[in-house]
Formats: C-alpha cells, structure tokens, sequence
C-alpha cells in the first residue's frame, strides 16, 4: 500500500508525432514522470479506444497498434513494449463490477497510450493495461464509473487518462497554429473550473455554450478528462503544465495530487 495515494494525470497527447520529436511537450511528459513516485503499472484511458461494452486489454505483452495514416515511416516503425499486467486488467474488472468487462486477450496499446508513456517511461519497464470509453455512457456515467477506480490509486497505479480538453481537427489549420479564440477560451474556461474543483459543469460541458460545443466536436478526446477528474479526492490540489492551444487542439495537462 502506498503511504499517500499516487497522483492521477490528465495528458493532452496531441499528434503522434510528440512521441519521436522533440519538444517542449515530451520532455514535460518525461519531466511529470521524474516528479512521480514510481508506479507498480499504469492504467490509461486513451481518446483511441471506443467500445460498446466495456474492456480491458489482458495480454502480457500488448503490441503496438500505429492507429493513424499519413505520418513519416519513422513513426511506424516506433515498438513500445512495455509489459502488460493481467492481473491488473482483472482488478479492475472487480472494481468496475457488477458492470461487465471484457477482458481482452490481444488488445494493445493505441497512440493515446504509447505516445506519452514511451517519454514518460524510456525503458518500457512499467507494465501497461488500457480499460476502454464505452461510447454508450453518458458524460456523467463516464464520471461515475471512474470513481471505481480509486482504491487503486492505494495500490501504486498511475492513473493515465490522455486526451485533449479542446479537440476540433475540422477547424484546426496546422499551417497557422494560432488557436482560434473559441479554443482559448474555452481550454480556459475548463481550467478555472477545474482549479476551483468544479466538476459537474464540466461534466455538463454542452450547458457551457458555443466555445465547448466547438471544442469538443466529439467527445472521445474529452472524457478521458472526467476519467482524471472523478478520481480526485476532497482538498486535493490540482496543477496543469503544458498549458498550450496549438491550433484547434489543447496540449494542456492536469496533474492531481
């Protein structure tokens, strides 16, 4: 057990390509991994795993999944072979119960996962297990089923979830990486909330208006947010780095605890 529970980050991931370049980003995910007490394994809820139902991936050694197109061929051939962890993959399905939980035998991580761990953890020395977004659920079922998850935070899990607050590639132009003024405000609009532990509006996001409905065009990106939200506890402080809109997309972070 741990002395004191190990603090929940929220990582706005970004492109894949903050995985191979390096940037100010990475080395703030490296940086954020220096700054934690080592973890026993990860737990991460990605923008890149969507289900009906929920799972967990279950393989002692999940592959690589290069779940993206267009990008250099050094990108495709990145292999971040962390370890996964069936026991944890399990414990969390007695965690989740009576919910069920698909226990998934070859699932490996996606881009939302690898793409921040392999800079926070180099060595791939730290075993990693994913547990899915079940797109049935709503925002505050979402919130509500990671509050499940907190006895691990006792257990020596990191708790990863990794997405972007503001997430619109339609109106992003990488050519002009100025933020619209809509994703500025609204990225800080969520901060200030989440700073004061406001949950439930961000939980609401769509009674915040147009700046959250064009921030989050789809939600896959955002609920992981409610995934690191939901597992802090009362009084717990809350700290953002790499605090950035590049585009029509938010790199801001959320460490909590």
């Amino acid at each position: 057990m741990s002395a004191s529970p190990t603090p929940v980050l929220f990582l706005g991931h970004g492109s894949p390509m903050n995985a191979i370049e390096d940037n100010a980003w990475r080395r703030a995910w490296r940086a954020a991994a220096l700054d934690l007490p080592r973890p026993k394994a990860v737990l991460c809820v990605s923008a890149h795993w969507e289900t009906l139902g929920l799972a967990v991936t279950a393989s002692p050694a999940p592959a690589t999944i290069h779940d993206f197109g267009g990008f250099p061929q050094a990108l495709f051939d990145v292999q971040y072979r962390a370890p996964g962890d069936p026991a944890l993959a399990a414990r969390v399905a007695e965690l989740l119960a009576p919910e069920p939980v698909a226990l998934h035998p070859t699932r490996g991580l996606d881009h939302g996962a690898w793409s921040v761990l392999m800079p926070m953890y180099p060595d791939a020395d730290v075993p990693v297990v994913q547990l899915s977004l079940d797109r049935r659920r709503t925002p505050r079922e979402h919130y509500d089923l990671a509050k499940r998850l907190a006895p691990l935070r006792d257990e020596g899990v990191l708790i990863v979830a990794s997405g972007d607050i503001v997430h619109n590639l339609r109106a992003a132009d990488f050519r002009r990486p100025e933020a619209p003024p809509w994703a500025d405000r609204f990225n800080e609009a969520a901060k200030d909330l989440i700073a004061r532990g406001e949950h439930q509006p961000l939980i609401d996001y769509q009674t915040l208006g147009d700046d959250a409905l064009w921030s989050i065009n789809s939600a896959e990106h955002y609920l992981p947010l409610l995934y690191a939200l939901a597992l802090q506890r009362p009084e717990e402080a809350t700290s953002f780095f790499n605090d950035d809109v590049f585009a029509a997309i938010s790199m801001t972070s959320v460490r909590i605890g």
